[in-house]
């Protein structure tokens, strides 16, 4: 099968709102010093979404700043924003809520550059082409297509610009290569998920954060996967048979012509956060620059 000529990598990264201040220091860096930064990869999209919106779902976190402060700082620097729009448990009463209707159309109308949403509903889609058709859509991984055949149904839909499929499909190399060009721009590979391969409850865990989004009151989702007191660790992620490292995207996945991958981590700290821009992005012999000078600010939590 003939293999695309793309030859740059689009990451898509979290925290538009939970990790502003992280963003407010490395963006003029990755601009200012491109000399740190592996030339191959660009930054696609920054996603995530206020804590206290009823249509949110995956992974919640939190941010202090507006709204309109966050998407002025995109702008400035070009980059395409995502709203996490993800709750799969929408019912028609919710699709007036006012705070999600506002920032669609503060989001729809920001910039120069397209802004999208992540959706799980298909309700909720429904009434955002309806709505705000300037925003483009992504299928949220919460769907958790673990067939390949559902995910490339999934692709044939010309909802979606991307899809982001479950972490378990990484490695269907036999299957990925079936994909045509056209699908396999839309493929959105999830890096650098912790969670347990063998999960059978990842659909549970995410329509548990989208109760909590609703204020639907229900027994907290308990995860009983192995060793989940642990939390997130990266090198716990690393050992992940779905696991998609930087050698692997530079060598393995762009030149089968897949160009998109996303990085987990809006509930995770922004020091993190920053270690998955080091590896993913970052030449090592410029890491230490990179840390030193968003460290050297006090303004990060490492907390």
């Amino acid at each position: 099968m003939k293999q695309t000529t793309q030859k740059t990598v689009y990451y898509h990264l979290p925290g538009l709102f939970e990790f502003y201040e992280l963003y407010e220091l490395f963006l003029p860096l990755f601009r200012k010093h491109r000399e740190y930064f592996y030339d191959w990869c660009e930054i696609g999209s920054i996603y995530g979404a206020p804590a206290d919106c009823i249509w949110g779902g995956g992974r919640i976190g939190d941010g202090e700043h507006s709204a309109q402060e966050v998407l002025h700082l995109m702008q400035e620097y070009g980059i395409s924003t995502r709203l996490t729009f993800s709750n799969s448990l929408l019912q028609e009463e919710h699709l007036s809520d006012k705070k999600c209707n506002t920032l669609c159309t503060l989001f729809e109308k920001g910039g120069t550059v397209q802004n999208g949403v992540i959706v799980h509903s298909d309700l909720l889609l429904a009434y955002l082409k309806r709505q705000y058709p300037g925003l483009y859509l992504v299928s949220s991984t919460t769907k958790v297509l673990t067939e390949f055949e559902q995910f490339r149904d999934e692709l044939k839909r010309d909802d979606f610009r991307y899809v982001v499929p479950d972490f378990r499909l990484n490695k269907r190399f036999e299957d990925l290569h079936t994909l045509t060009d056209e699908e396999k721009a839309k493929v959105e590979f999830l890096c650098n998920e912790c969670c347990w391969f063998g999960c059978k409850e990842r659909k549970v865990c995410y329509e548990d954060v989208s109760r909590k989004a609703l204020g639907i009151k229900a027994p907290d989702h308990r995860c009983m996967a192995p060793e989940s007191e642990q939390g997130y660790r990266f090198s716990k992620a690393m050992s992940n048979p779905g696991f998609i490292g930087v050698d692997a995207i530079k060598d393995v996945y762009l030149p089968m012509g897949f160009s998109n991958f996303k990085i987990e981590g809006r509930g995770l700290g922004s020091a993190l956060v920053l270690e998955f821009v080091l590896y993913y992005m970052t030449k090592p012999e410029y890491q230490i620059h990179v840390r030193e000078a968003i460290y050297l600010d006090n303004m990060l939590d490492l907390f």
